[in-house]
């Protein structure tokens, strides 16, 4: 018998297993990297005065916290994520801060929202592992007000961030088994493609896009790096199946393939995005 395939099903087993651990374990590194492009988002969101905001792939809800802190209790601030390690991690952080903030374990991709229920929807990197992109962004314009607002931050190409494909060079003679990035698919540069992006947004039924370059300095402490590289993306979650030699010397390699990028006790680099605006209209 032949079982159907649920949407986003490699999504789900990745957020939900090592992958999803690993941005538990890492979360104060990965909010602190990636603060410069939460500030954007709960800038664009204070500049709106949004009363109910919906962040896409929100993880531990760094930028959902951010956003309800900065909107104050009259607003309305949920995040929604695949991952149920990182949804009951944004929780107990919203609880720990006594945050109006919540946080609902879904595949934003078929959940049922509750329609038109906000004026804007943010995400920071979390929109480019759908399946079906254009069915998501129907669905979260079906969730959307009239004249609601989304601001995205996704990814340019790898060409165009080579800090976050060093590790999958150094790492690729010494770990065969390491999975290719396919163009197009669903990860972490599914939207490198300006044009992609907006056809997607069009096909799903937003309106006014505009796509605009962005490169954003980013950082994380130096001490933090080697734990950064056995862990997340597709060097670490390989390493997490290799014998501890094997490990020894994927590290060693890749470690020292990033000293181009440390500055003293910071890590630092170049985050080549694209800013994502349109309208429900």
């Amino acid at each position: 018998m032949e079982l159907t395939r649920q949407p986003n099903d490699d999504q789900a087993t990745l957020w939900n297993g090592p992958g999803g651990r690993a941005w538990v374990e890492l979360q104060q590194s990965l909010d602190l990297m990636f603060k410069p492009i939460e500030d954007l988002l709960v800038d664009a969101a204070a500049a709106k005065d949004a009363c109910a905001l919906l962040d896409v792939g929100c993880g531990t809800g760094g930028t959902t916290l951010a956003a309800a802190r900065r909107l104050g209790p009259k607003a309305r601030c949920v995040g929604v994520d695949i991952s149920e390690p990182m949804i009951a991690l944004a929780r107990e952080r919203a609880e720990h801060e006594g945050s109006k903030a919540s946080f609902v374990r879904a595949d934003a991709q078929v959940h049922g929202f509750e329609a038109a229920a906000f004026d804007l929807i943010v995400s920071r990197f979390g929109v480019m592992f759908f399946d079906d992109p254009v069915r998501a962004f129907a669905n979260l314009r079906h969730a959307a007000k009239a004249g609601a607002e989304l601001r995205l931050v996704v990814w340019r190409s790898a060409g165009e961030n080579p800090f976050m494909t060093t590790a999958e060079r150094a790492a690729a003679p010494l770990l065969p088994e390491l999975p290719l990035r396919r163009p197009g698919a669903p990860g972490q540069f599914a939207f490198a493609d300006r044009g992609r992006i907006s056809a997607i947004l069009r096909d799903s039924g937003w309106a006014e896009t505009e796509i605009q370059p962005i490169d954003v300095a980013c950082g994380l402490p130096e001490s933090d790096l080697g734990t950064y590289l056995s862990r997340v993306g597709p060097v670490g979650q390989t390493l997490q199946r290799a014998d501890e030699s094997t490990r020894a010397r994927v590290l060693a390699s890749v470690r020292a393939a990033f000293d181009p990028y440390v500055q003293g006790t910071e890590v630092r680099f170049t985050a080549a995005c694209w800013t994502v605006g349109a309208r429900a209209v």
